[in-house]
């Protein structure tokens, strides 16, 4: 719910006032500089991301309806933003990896929950950049296969692939981390 903080936050920046504009861009900009980190793996990118985005939330803040989020409002037009960038660059390589390519977990159980939040971002952070998108929208922001293809301009089935590659490649590499730091600490 918004505070009255944040209305008058929000009628500020709808009036274009530098001062709450950059109320508003210090109380949002170092987390959702994290999520655009995660979209586009790469510092740079990710500023250019966010400042893209600030300048969106900026122009359309007038719309906002108070019912909802305003984090939320404004993570959406993060992680627009973010998948905007890809398309228009053309940046994003998505293969096609038919399904049963892909391992199973029929090779036993594999428990994440074991894992630092750091070291899944990081692992998150080293797939490929279609594999990123994809898995970043479907697990963390909890789009559809079909709303992913919608945005990325891939088909679901491409979608539905790559976050079961993406899987498949975190998995590996959480198992390749936890048994180097095992080995590492004589466990």
């Amino acid at each position: 719910m918004v505070t009255l903080n944040d209305i008058d936050i929000i009628n500020g920046c709808a009036e274009n006032d530098r001062y709450y504009q950059k109320l508003l861009y210090e109380r949002y900009a170092k987390k959702m500089l994290a999520v655009c980190m995660v979209y586009t793996g790469d510092t740079y990118e990710a500023e250019n991301v966010l400042q893209e985005s600030f300048i969106k939330i900026f122009h359309h803040i007038k719309n906002y309806k108070p019912s909802g989020s305003l984090e939320g409002w404004i993570r959406r037009i993060i992680v627009n933003t973010a998948t905007d960038y890809y398309r228009k660059k053309k940046r994003i390589k998505f293969s096609e990896v038919k399904l049963e390519d892909v391992h199973s977990d029929e090779a036993g159980s594999f428990d994440v929950d074991s894992f630092a939040v750091k070291d899944i971002v990081a692992a998150i952070q080293t797939l490929p950049e279609g594999c990123r998108m994809v898995f970043t929208l479907y697990a963390v922001e909890g789009y559809t296969h079909k709303e992913i293809g919608e945005l990325l301009g891939i088909s679901e089935g491409t979608s539905k692939s790559q976050y079961s590659r993406a899987k498949s490649l975190l998995k590996d590499k959480l198992k390749k981390n936890e048994s180097i730091s095992a080995e590492r600490y004589n466990v």
